[in-house]
């Protein structure tokens, strides 16, 4: 059925994905069941990187379908890259999930940026420049799951990617604008899962989202439970509630955020929450591969 023995679904990287509407999932099943597998499905070793739903879908059928591997993707870190930049690239993903998964490829590149930069700082300065290729390498000697198995010459690593180091690097990114993005980084943040569900399922416009993410979580998950309607109302509510003291000032401006919005620390927080799901990403690819 496939030229691979085993093909892993790694739930860490599933969820760059979101799940098919029911139109898309119908489209989708009737094209493979008239036409097959043209694509090929795309391998990191034996974890699937992009093919998600067509693998579930030619599994459940049994439509035979091929696998290719992308040699380019040297470290976990190139393959969410890659993924999030392919998951970028599809009309069919919503704005919502193009904000968020721009959002999530800005704190991958400043988790590589800082890691590199530490390495650097503790290099003895007369070995900064032979230092810095090692720098560019993954903690720990991470290498892809076929290193040392074929005697075929390695492909090039992927290019470094621009870093978004400002909301509008992230909406340029994500094709939104970038008071959408401080709205989805806002609604990321501060929104309970219920709210966020309601967004995904296209139930709650990204707007309202945002208003009801001021609200405390137990207030944001009642609205939730009372349904779509009410969600809507709530934020109704509580953008009206924003406009009258405006009113009453004389319609004063509300002080601006800046566009980074990042202290030092909390950066160093970001970096060291995501190697550590990077490092989760890994033992679980390693328990995988027995």
């Amino acid at each position: 059925m496939s030229d691979t023995p085993t093909i892993v679904i790694h739930e860490g990287l599933q969820a760059y994905i979101d799940p098919l509407r029911p139109e898309e999932e119908e489209a989708l099943e009737a094209s493979l069941l008239a036409e097959g597998c043209r694509e090929a499905l795309v391998l990191w070793g034996e974890v699937l990187v992009d093919g998600h739903n067509r693998h579930r879908l030619c599994t459940k059928h049994g439509i035979p379908f091929r696998t290719v591997q992308n040699p380019r993707l040297k470290t976990l870190e190139d393959v969410q890259l890659w993924m999030i930049d392919q998951q970028l690239g599809r009309r069919s993903v919503s704005n919502f999930q193009r904000g968020v998964l721009a959002l999530r490829k800005r704190e991958l590149l400043e988790a590589r940026r800082a890691a590199r930069m530490a390495a650097l700082a503790e290099a003895p300065s007369a070995a900064v420049e032979a230092a810095a290729p090692a720098a560019a390498e993954p903690a720990g000697g991470e290498a892809p799951p076929w290193a040392g198995e074929g005697s075929a010459a390695p492909a090039a690593a992927l290019p470094e990617p621009k870093p978004l180091d400002s909301r509008e690097a992230v909406a340029k990114a994500a094709r939104l604008s970038s008071a959408q993005v401080q709205m989805i980084e806002k609604i990321h943040q501060q929104a309970t899962p219920e709210v966020v569900a309601a967004v995904r399922a296209g139930t709650l416009s990204i707007n309202a989202a945002a208003a009801v993410a001021t609200l405390p979580a137990e207030e944001q998950a009642a609205a939730a439970q009372a349904g779509a309607d009410e969600l809507k109302q709530v934020a109704k509510r509580v953008r009206e509630a924003k406009r009258k003291p405006k009113a009453e000032e004389g319609g004063e401006a509300p002080e601006a955020q800046p566009a980074g919005g990042d202290t030092l620390e909390s950066l160093r927080q970001r970096v060291a929450a995501l190697e550590a799901e990077n490092a989760e990403l890994r033992r679980q690819l390693a328990a995988l591969g027995g």
